[in-house]
């Protein structure tokens, strides 16, 4: 019986033992940062998005249970992490402070592509930043940039900020600014739903691509050496697998349809 008992153990999933301590998982994230993570407005207590959905198919792979729960503005999410009252945050942007609280997971989860918006009769010449030192553009300020380029386009470029990526493209349409600088799928997601696909359009490259990782608190218990190595090794694996642009364009579609619900229809 004893050796029987001994074999049951021996033949145990690695994954199964090597969690150990950490049998759940607590995440969260920014609540406003859509096709990426946002609220669910179906259940305002969870979060959802591309981010929450690898991760989970990760975990889900791993064994690992996940929950990815609102924990308020995205500065509340991020003390609710430093602290290890949650575990992990599902699209930290990199941050040379933090390496302090918390463990940045390689590769980035996703990046987060910014791109030159403009009227396609704008008659600004755009082939790169030079291009843009003298003409007017526009920021939502909810857009998270690498500090580098942050710093730049506060010292080279002329950017009023607006509350909203709608209040950006708004502006554009007007006339009152000549570019917007904001997210590839957000910004492809903002404009068909506006119905400014005919009149607004992306141009050139990404001038910006901001790494969204998954951070480990220093403080949780789920922080250790296996899931680090375990979840890094998935991360690698996922771009050649054509699974993040798929999980990514699911939930640009999923964002879209959210915004073109009724205005009495539960919203984030």
């Amino acid at each position: 019986m004893i050796a029987a008992g001994l074999l049951g153990v021996a033949v145990l999933p690695a994954q199964v033992l090597a969690v150990g301590k950490c049998e759940r998982l607590v995440a969260t994230g920014s609540p406003d940062a859509p096709p990426y993570v946002w609220r669910d407005p179906q259940n305002p207590r969870h979060l959802i998005g591309a981010n929450v959905d690898l991760l989970q198919q990760m975990a889900g792979e791993l064994g690992l249970k996940v929950e990815v729960l609102y924990a308020g503005k995205r500065s509340e999410a991020q003390d609710e992490v430093r602290s290890g009252r949650m575990d992990m945050l599902v699209d930290a942007p990199m941050a040379l402070a933090n390496l302090t609280v918390v463990d940045y997971i390689h590769p980035a989860l996703l990046q987060n592509e910014y791109l030159v918006w403009t009227r396609h009769d704008s008659s600004l010449v755009y082939e790169g930043l030079a291009d843009l030192h003298q003409h007017q553009g526009a920021i939502s300020e909810k857009a998270r940039l690498t500090p580098e380029f942050a710093t730049f386009t506060k010292d080279q470029l002329k950017l009023v900020s607006t509350q909203n990526l709608t209040q950006a493209f708004q502006k554009l349409l007007l006339g009152q600014v000549d570019y917007v600088l904001a997210g590839r799928y957000a910004g492809m997601a903002m404009v068909q739903t506006l119905g400014m696909a005919t009149d607004l359009v992306a141009r050139g490259v990404p001038l910006d691509r901001p790494g969204l990782y998954l951070a480990l608190s220093h403080n949780s218990a789920c922080n250790d050496a296996w899931l680090r190595g375990q979840l890094a090794k998935k991360l690698t694996e996922l771009p050649p697998s054509g699974v993040s642009q798929a999980v990514l364009q699911r939930n640009v579609e999923r964002w879209k349809a959210q915004l073109q619900q009724p205005l009495d229809a539960p919203k984030q």
